[in-house]
């Protein structure tokens, strides 16, 4: 992953393009599972056959969806915002940043690798991961279906998307995306330190809430969407889904 990153930034730096970061960085969690998967040989069979698919099922989804967002749309106004706050220093810094994300793809690749080392006979917890797996990816595939067909619209530049799902919360793609770890911890709570696992779901949530995700993103719509972005946060729901607020 630390290759992988690396030879990105180098092409981030001739392209100036650093949303391929985040097309690395689920393309190489769902290589890491599939990798693992295969090489587990103690693993019970089933498992590491649904884990790898799932994984890798989600990962091409989630990679394919940025990188049309990538080479279609400008880049990402958090990375624009970031380079210009590093000046001179925003190739070394953002070297950096590609270094914590090859990281961080690791780390989010353990419960797989636990999850494919269990030889624990394939049984309800695994079929209930499954069924998350399933209500997550529908759910977050849905989110950016209605925003990429709200964006399409020229009537709708410059303004928020209150449609389908994001009636109920102002980041629900954010949302199936964090209920989707859950379907790891299933698989792999019957391993050996199994219980570790719920550490994903609880880190995603930290990043999403706190660091990479919600904060970040909110900054830079209402820079671009300005009072109307105000209104849908002072009425709907940041990250659960919930009926909003009377304006």
């Amino acid at each position: 992953m630390i290759l992988v990153m690396a030879g990105l930034w180098w092409t981030h730096g001739r392209r100036g393009n650093a949303g391929v970061v985040d097309v690395a960085w689920g393309s190489g969690v769902g290589l890491l599972s599939v990798f693992y998967c295969v090489f587990s040989f103690s693993g019970d069979p089933t498992r590491r056959i649904t884990i790898a698919t799932l994984a890798a099922l989600w990962s091409v989804r989630l990679s394919l969806h940025i990188w049309h967002r990538v080479m279609t749309m400008e880049e990402d106004g958090r990375y624009l915002e970031l380079k210009a706050q590093w000046g001179s220093n925003a190739g070394a810094k953002m070297f950096q940043f590609f270094m914590f994300q090859a990281i961080a793809a690791t780390l989010f690749s353990v419960p797989m690798l636990i999850g494919a080392a269990s030889a624990q006979a394939f049984g309800w917890l695994d079929i209930t991961a499954i069924f998350v797996w399933i209500f997550a990816i529908s759910g977050e595939t849905l989110s950016d279906r209605q925003l990429q067909k709200f964006r399409e619209a020229p009537s709708n530049k410059g303004k928020t998307c209150r449609s389908g799902v994001w009636y109920y919360s102002r980041h629900p793609n954010y949302f199936f995306e964090w209920i989707h770890w859950f379907s790891y911890v299933f698989l792999a709570v019957s391993a050996p330190f199994g219980w570790l696992t719920i550490l994903a779901p609880f880190a995603m949530l930290y990043f999403i809430l706190f660091v990479t995700g919600i904060p970040p993103t909110e900054k830079q719509s209402i820079k671009s969407r300005g009072q109307d972005y105000l209104d849908y946060q002072k009425t709907t729901s940041a990250f659960f889904p919930w009926p909003p607020k009377r304006s």
